[in-house]
């Protein structure tokens, strides 16, 4: 089975509502629909690549490349694990967490989307709850971090309600124009005091050496 050679196939991470697991072709699929439809406002681009202003075909297309491009450079010293989030047997968004030298500095940072029929319900809090779980509980990280852009209001309620603290400013440059991004920073306090989401992680273990630990 694949997973002898990539155990990451068999890790889960479930909330009262979701699953979140390491996507395979099919679900890989399903992601890149939901890509294609749309997954915010065409008058804002959240994201300092703007890879969703290309056309239906090119962000189905793009997601595919993004994980296939991820597996094939995954290494412990630099990682990035994207996780599909499926309700009910479908899949309506992407929770992503990578690290540089994790073994050392045991810090994460985050970036997710869901489809936009599936905003405003609350699982992007659940989603993030689910991988700070595994960083925090599973790998023993001590820091995550987390950036969005001034308008994002969405994203800072879900980084407020799961214990973020400010932390600067970053400057990008986003269709042409300037765009201030601001960052945010959990410790393990401020994760543990916040936690009110309940996780359950299956499969971790093997998985471990991937990651550095």
């Amino acid at each position: 089975m694949i997973t002898e050679h990539w155990p990451l196939f068999g890790l889960r991470l479930f909330t009262p509502r979701l699953e979140l697991r390491v996507p395979s072709l099919d679900d890989l699929g399903q992601l890149a629909g939901v890509a294609a439809t749309g997954v915010h406002d065409p008058d804002r681009q959240p994201f300092v690549v703007p890879w969703t202003d290309g056309s239906p075909a090119e962000r189905a297309r793009g997601t595919l490349q993004w994980h296939w491009g991820q597996w094939s450079a995954w290494s412990p010293a630099k990682w990035s694990i994207g996780l599909v989030t499926v309700l009910d047997g479908r899949v309506i968004g992407t929770q992503e967490m990578d690290a540089r030298n994790f073994g050392v500095l045991r810090e994460v940072g985050t970036g997710s989307w869901l489809g936009r029929e599936f905003h405003g319900r609350g699982y992007g809090t659940e989603m993030r709850a689910a991988v700070l779980d595994l960083a925090f509980t599973g790998l023993g990280a001590e820091q995550a971090t987390s950036e969005a852009f001034d308008d994002n209001a969405a994203s800072y309620a879900v980084s407020r309600k799961l214990g973020y603290a400010d932390d600067g400013i970053a400057r990008h440059v986003v269709r042409g124009r300037a765009a201030t991004g601001r960052r945010l920073r959990l410790d393990r306090a401020g994760w543990e005091a916040a936690r009110t989401v309940e996780v359950r992680i299956e499969g971790l273990e093997p998985c471990l050496p991937m990651f550095g630990v």
